[in-house]
């Protein structure tokens, strides 16, 4: 049987830390369905049995209805293919939900809380979906395959091996028991980095995210695309993403003014497929804001820019000066040295000693 295994695509997610630019989510949106549209041609050409969809479809709290209609139309256009989805986190089957109110095509199953074994004359899938925000379990350690002649494939989302408390709060599954069960192919979700190993015919595979959702997922984005046999399993991981998101760091030492630093960067060389987050490093010399550089760089592939520089002076040397300046660098330093900062009120610190360096100048 041919399939095709995707995961964690979030139509309509509001992209919020994507870039500093706020045209940057609407163009990922629309990128979102370019690439939908790539995986539904694949099926049509390659004649694709079953669709696997391991959660996180959409995003619940920001779907729109059209964007479901969209979805439903492009299912309705492959027919003869079978649609499996196991909500995730982000699109849990909820009686609000769009996976509980709308009508899907009649090709589209949709797994709820519980695992459920779907019987195919060659074929058994077994499904579980989130049922709500959270889940803590699934019974996957219960679970016994009913007929180990036929094919026989687990979709779900969640964490494999997740250990922290987060982790477990979002289905935390044990690598080692999904192992023991005897599945042909395990379609996972919810990890946005591919994780696969066809060479060694690993069965446990997630596709990650099918698009980019940030600069948090660099490298290639697309899907699991193969051939699944009883005794034989073939899979590649094919890119369906066209941009790249990457970073590159500016070291920020032997800049001295602002129009050098929009200089350099404007001298960059970036891919038109590129999105670019632009960190800069080192000591700065000068005040930084991020917001005012981006709006003045020539390049619209530079999106993001994120100051991770520290001042040039000697702290230290300047709090021991029997001056006004040094009694101000002496409190602020104190304050720089309070426990439990968290790394905003730090940058509001510093802030605050470049300006008042330049007042007391």
């Amino acid at each position: 049987m041919k399939f095709v295994h995707i995961a964690d695509m979030h139509f309509d997610s509001p992209f919020v830390n994507l870039s500093d630019k706020d045209v940057m989510g609407d163009l990922r949106r629309l990128e979102q369905r370019k690439v939908f549209k790539k995986v539904i041609e694949y099926i049509k050409q390659e004649k694709v049995e079953h669709l696997f969809i391991a959660g996180d479809l959409y995003e619940h709290q920001y779907v729109k209805l059209s964007t479901i209609e969209y979805i439903n139309r492009l299912f309705q256009e492959i027919p003869e293919t079978r649609i499996w989805i196991a909500p995730g986190n982000h699109d849990p089957y909820l009686k609000n939900s769009y996976y509980h109110q709308f009508t899907w095509s009649e090709n589209v199953t949709i797994f709820e809380n519980k695992i459920t074994r779907v019987e195919l004359p060659e074929i058994d899938i077994y499904g579980f979906g989130f049922g709500d925000f959270y889940c803590t379990g699934s019974g996957i350690e219960n679970l016994e395959i009913q007929d180990k002649n036929k094919i026989n494939v687990l979709l779900m989302h969640g964490t494999l091996d997740g250990a922290s408390l987060e982790d477990k709060q979002y289905h935390s599954i044990a690598k080692k028991i999904l192992q023991e069960k005897g599945f042909d192919y395990i379609a996972l979700g919810h990890i946005h980095k591919p994780y696969y190993n066809s060479d060694n015919m690993q069965k446990i595979v997630y596709p990650g995210s099918t698009v980019s959702l940030g600069f948090d997922e660099l490298g290639k984005h697309g899907m699991i695309t193969g051939n699944l046999q009883k005794e034989s399993l073939q899979y590649e991981f094919i890119v369906l993403d066209e941009a790249e998101f990457k970073e590159i760091a500016i070291d920020m030492t032997d800049i001295f003014a602002k129009e050098d630093l929009i200089e350099k960067i404007n001298d960059l060389s970036v891919q038109p497929n590129e999105y670019i987050k632009i960190v800069l490093k080192g000591n700065r010399n000068f005040e930084i804001n991020p917001y005012e550089i981006l709006k003045l760089i020539s390049n619209e592939r530079i999106i993001k820019i994120k100051n991770d520089t520290k001042i040039a002076v000697d702290l230290e040397k300047l709090a021991n000066e029997n001056t006004l300046r040094g009694i101000f660098i002496k409190m602020m330093k104190e304050k720089l040295e309070e426990k439990d900062l968290n790394q905003e009120e730090k940058d509001r610190i510093e802030k605050a000693i470049e300006i008042g360096l330049d007042a007391l100048k």
